[in-house]
């Protein structure tokens, strides 16, 4: 086998590798999938024309490109319980695949040249490395995992981060990405695609529902960088696989321990999003204003608020038409000439309707205070509404 063959042999094998990385994430790490290591040696077979066969600890085949019936288990326990890497045995290379020191599987070429040395040589480097790849991945998402679900003393943050190659001193966020009626987990893929090879991004899962993102950004102050990267996510969702994304995220932290924070924030921001912002697809945290306020009032003060300001009759029992109004009187800065024109209706009409709300509430829109309260108000309805249903 020349040279040029070698190279590209190589190259394939870790092509496979990082595609299979790709689209499985690590997620569930006991040992690699059988199939990855099939398609790793048909691989290789394909180009260097050497059989080879893959076999684990209890003599069972794992992979293999030719028939290993022939293969005893006595001759393969013989071998690992020898101190040799590799021996040539009745037309076979053998060799030893180690993780930390200790035998994992062993490889064998079939053939007892030196080609089949030099491929076996190969193989056993690439499946060594798809070994450390594999577990690295998992571990990094396993570490994130227990970061944002604050089950990580300070010291074991720091340490473990060392281990796994994560600096801790960078700006990052955390993202939530919702997408409806994703059944089929298409975000995750679609995500993986857009940011799977990308330094700084770390993708995972600790609720069915929500994709976490978290991501190292440029500054502390960078939120224009972070607003650009929800965007991009919600249009490629939208555009790519037709999916209706909400994303909201957290404050920007300065250091690894913080992340947990940020996840926080970003969780707040998803709930508050859903209560009072329904119309927007992107929620950022330092921009929740009153409606985060509201989130953490007790639901007892909020119905004794109620209660004091409107007795039995809530403004949740006002007609559609007068809420309608309400609401765009508020888009446009209590200002009646320009609501009636948006509202296709005679500024006499809006005062009419204006005096009608007065008169039930006993608030006047007109005045600031009392559309402050109003609008107070309408948020603390729909609050009390979300927990309502929780119930």
């Amino acid at each position: 086998m020349n040279m040029q063959d070698f190279y590209s042999c190589i190259y394939r094998v870790k092509k496979v590798i990082s595609h299979d990385i790709l689209q499985n994430g690590g997620e569930h790490w006991q040992m690699i999938s059988n199939q990855v290591i099939q398609t790793s040696i048909d691989e290789l077979k394909v180009i260097t024309k050497i059989d080879l066969c893959v076999i684990d600890m209890e003599g069972l085949t794992v992979a293999a490109t030719f028939d290993s019936k022939d293969i005893s288990q006595e001759l393969v326990r013989n071998f690992i319980d020898s101190p040799a890497d590799s021996q040539i045995i009745g037309g076979y290379h053998m060799l030893k695949i180690l993780e930390d020191g200790e035998v994992l599987y062993v490889l064998i070429a079939k053939g007892a040249g030196a080609d089949a040395y030099m491929i076996g040589k190969v193989a056993v480097s690439q499946i060594q490395n798809l070994v450390i790849a594999y577990k690295e991945h998992f571990d990094k998402n396993n570490f994130f995992q227990n970061l944002l679900l604050d089950n990580l003393l300070l010291v074991d943050i720091y340490n473990r981060a060392k281990k796994l190659h994560i600096e801790s001193e960078v700006p990052r966020v955390v993202y939530l990405v919702e997408a409806q009626n994703d059944k089929d987990n298409i975000s995750m893929e679609m995500l993986k695609n857009i940011f799977g090879e990308q330094p700084g991004f770390y993708l995972t899962a600790v609720e069915q529902k929500n994709i976490i993102l978290i991501k190292d950004v440029s500054s502390m102050d960078a939120y224009d960088e972070v607003e650009q990267t929800a965007q991009v996510i919600v249009d490629m969702l939208g555009s790519e696989a037709m999916l209706i994304a909400k994303v909201s995220y957290g404050t920007i932290v300065a250091e690894l321990k913080e992340v947990s924070k940020s996840y926080k924030e970003a969780k707040m921001a998803r709930d508050v999003g859903m209560i009072f912002y329904m119309e927007k697809s992107i929620v950022a945290y330092n921009t929740l204003g009153i409606g985060r306020l509201i989130y953490q009032l007790p639901i007892n003060l909020c119905r004794i608020f109620m209660k004091e300001i409107f007795g039995d009759n809530i403004p949740d029992d006002l007609d559609d038409e007068i809420l309608t109004t309400v609401q765009k009187f508020f888009d446009n800065n209590l200002n009646v000439s320009e609501t009636s024109r948006q509202l296709y209706v005679h500024r006499n009409t809006l005062v009419y309707r204006i005096e009608k709300l007065h008169q039930s509430t006993g608030l006047d829109i007109r005045k600031f205070d009392d559309a402050l309260t109003f609008k107070i108000a309408l948020m603390v309805v729909n609050y009390m509404k979300y927990i309502d249903s929780l119930e």
